[in-house]
């Protein structure tokens, strides 16, 4: 299973950057951070099977293709703000890291005011 290999790198880079912290701090920035995208790169064929059976099931229930579209950006925002701020986090640099989710949080919102707007224009027409 591919969590054992991931969970095997995760502990080799994790006593890898314990080691060379000592000697080199800034060696654990970067071995977390090529550790991070050698992670993303092992699960990014299992990302494209759900993608393609979120796909699916909004097909076969007639959901606009739209929609899809904007919860995947929501879903890649939320992952890439969150991996980034961890790093930051593991650099030191909570503040940039705070920054970060708040940006990551902003964009989700504005990426989702369609739907938003969609369900608010619903109500208002059972409402009416």
């Amino acid at each position: 299973m591919a969590i054992f290999q991931i969970v095997a790198i995760g502990f080799v880079s994790t006593i890898l950057i314990l080691v060379l912290k000592k000697q080199n701090p800034e060696f654990g920035i970067y071995i977390s951070m090529i550790t991070g995208i050698i992670i993303f790169f092992m699960i990014l064929s299992q990302l494209e099977v759900v993608i393609n059976v979120l796909s699916d099931i909004a097909d076969r229930i007639n959901l606009n293709a739209g929609y899809i579209k904007i919860i995947f950006k929501i879903i890649g925002i939320a992952y890439i703000s969150e991996f980034g701020a961890e790093i930051c986090k593991d650099a030191d640099q909570r503040a940039i890291a705070m920054k970060i989710e708040f940006a990551g949080k902003i964009l989700i919102l504005v990426v989702s005011l369609p739907i938003v707007m969609t369900l608010l224009d619903l109500v208002s027409k059972l409402l009416s």
